[in-house]
């Protein structure tokens, strides 16, 4: 390619025979391709190399500054693919996809793409300036992405060697005492390649914003991907024969035992860090699962800096904020708080208790596990193979003079009938459900095995909440949206022609995707007295619905139409969260 560029520039005179020689003899010297060599050593500009690239292919050039990128095209191609190949998705028409390509006679690039997306691919021709600059914008640092190949290379370079010969370097547990240095990275390219990718994919989740690391085994491939705002993305995926090193490194870590690989085993890592400049301590909870081609290990990250302990910075409505505070602030009775995993519901109980932390309370938590240390307050790590569960440590509290007493969830029958007791005997009880509104977890509670009665005194508030992301401040702009989209989603046709509704473009700071950081939404149901009869009498979940909105609770829905309204948030999340 070099070769045939040099001479169609020669004969464009676009360059001299010398300024050629120059250029060949720096790319000798220094790598790269010949085009981005001219444009370094300032013999060509970036558009003059594009569209000599454009003649010589005859494939058409854009120019991707101007270029209006799809961002559900750049989703269908991973990071490390596009790196790898220096290729960017901009648009899909039909079955087609129109791909960004450095070198778009590169067949096997071509022939990977088809493959992956099951679409067609119609090339054109970019500089390799303007596509590293692209890929900083839609896919985020390429820096973590470098260095996740290196290690590989390192791996892959001898493929007969043991990840665990004495050459690759010990797999040593990192005690909490010891401080990695991540902005070294001399020091971590010295060490051996699974302990540095491990290093490097503990501290790039953090870095990247993400809350959990999927790493997944399947029968001929092995993919890491990152949770960020609640979506889940590729992020790389190392060979197979990383696979039972990768697990090892991290089981040992985490002090599980390295030689059960038939049964489920949760730890918990703890590392001090330097990162970006300071230290840091990064808290990791880590879960095996055996799956069928081996190990499935999630890490979710418990990160104290993200930990928001200011209710009024959750994303709460003006009146449910202040349901939820007059039903925490009574010395008895029960406050549920539902949702699914990963709903921030232990980050709504830990701002509650924070609220209530006072020198003159006694405030007993059960958890499984204990996400994060709070000063003032007795937490207690469930150890299910002792016996020590839910219910047993509800008993014990009892027996500690509490005031307070928050248990992880309510899972049993067993757990459920301590907590109503506790709640009826002058104490105040929060705790969790998995359930999808607030109405219906009075039905699941008699599920369990509950009587009506004790649920209807018991009970003083039930909260349901949902996390959504937030529109990317730094590429926010609004969209025009026809009236009846909004009036689809349960906006009053009054409202809808008056809404502004807003997106995010995609930028660097949102690595692309238009959404940066979540918002709860809250669905708060106050147990009144009507609402109380209701309960006793065997009332559905609907009729409570429709009482407790009569009585003036927000609904999921309509908690996210105000984030709509406000340009907190876009429809799509909503309706993806909600229902009507």
């Amino acid at each position: 390619m070099s070769a045939k560029l040099g001479e169609t520039l020669l004969r464009e005179q676009l360059i001299s025979p010398q300024q050629l020689k120059d250029a060949l003899d720096y790319q000798r010297t220094n790598g790269g391709r010949l085009g981005s060599t001219l444009v370094k050593l300032g013999f060509l500009s970036d558009e003059e190399i594009t569209a000599v690239l454009s003649r010589q292919y005859g494939v058409p050039s854009v120019n991707l500054s101007l270029f209006e990128i799809d961002d559900s095209a750049v989703k269908l191609i991973p990071q490390e693919v596009a790196q790898k190949y220096m290729v960017l998705p901009l648009s899909r028409v039909g079955a087609t996809l129109t791909v960004a390509m450095v070198d778009p006679t590169n067949v096997f690039a071509i022939d990977d793409i088809k493959f992956m997306t099951g679409f067609g691919v119609e090339p054109v021709v970019v500089s390799e300036a303007a596509m590293q600059e692209a890929m900083e914008k839609y896919y985020g640092s390429a820096k973590s992405l470098d260095i996740f190949k290196d290690i590989i290379d390192d791996v892959t370079k001898d493929s007969g060697k043991s990840l665990f010969d004495e050459d690759a370097g010990d797999l040593e547990v990192i005690e909490e005492e010891e401080e990695i240095d991540f902005d070294n990275m001399e020091k971590i390219g010295n060490e051996a390649p699974v302990v540095k990718l491990v290093n490097v994919v503990l501290v790039d989740a953090i870095r990247r914003g993400a809350s959990d690391i999927h790493i997944e085994p399947y029968e001929k491939e092995f993919r890491v991907r990152f949770r960020i705002d609640g979506i889940l993305y590729d992020i790389m995926r190392p060979p197979m024969k990383m696979r039972d090193a990768i697990t090892s490194r991290i089981k040992i870590m985490s002090k599980l035992d390295i030689a059960e690989k038939r049964l489920p085993q949760d730890g918990r890592i703890k590392l001090k860090a330097k990162l970006d400049g300071r230290s840091r301590e990064l808290d990791y909870r880590v879960s095996s699962l055996p799956v069928l081609w081996g190990e499935k290990i999630v890490l979710r990250l418990l990160d104290k800096e993200k930990l928001m302990l200011d209710m009024t910075k959750l994303g709460f409505e003006v009146e449910s904020l202040d349901r939820f505070k007059r039903q925490i602030s009574k010395p008895y009775g029960m406050v549920l708080v539902t949702g699914p995993t990963g709903s921030g519901k232990t980050n709504t109980l830990y701002s509650a208790l924070s609220s209530l932390n006072t020198p003159e309370t006694n405030i007993m938590t059960a958890e499984d596990p204990v996400e994060f240390n709070l000063p003032g307050i007795n937490q207690v790590q469930m150890k299910e193979q002792i016996g020590l569960n839910f219910a047993a440590a509800l008993r014990s509290f009892l027996r500690q003079d509490p005031n307070t007493i928050l248990v992880g969830e309510i899972r049993d029958f067993e757990t459920a009938e301590i907590a109503v007791k506790a709640a009826l005997t002058g104490h105040l009880v929060l705790s969790t459900l998995h359930t999808n509104d607030a109405p219906s977890t009075v039905s699941r509670l008699m599920n369990m095995g509950i009587e009506p009665f004790l649920v209807a005194t018991s009970v003083n508030l039930i909260q349901a909440q949902r996390l959504i992301r937030r529109i990317c401040k730094d590429c926010k702009e609004e969209v025009s949206t026809p009236p009846q989209a909004l009036i689809d989603i349960g906006i009053s046709p009054d409202e809808a022609s008056d809404i502004k509704v807003y997106r995010g473009v995609g930028c660097g700071t949102c690595n692309g995707t238009g959404y940066k950081g979540r918002v709860g939404l809250y669905e708060v149901m106050e147990v009144t007295d009507e609402l109380r009869e209701l309960i006793l009498v065997g009332a559905s979940a609907l009729e409570l619905r429709k009482k407790a909105i009569e009585d003036g609770m927000i609904t999921l829905r309509v908690s996210g139409l105000f984030k709509i309204k406000q340009g907190i948030t876009t429809i799509e999340e909503v309706v993806r969260e909600t229902v009507k």
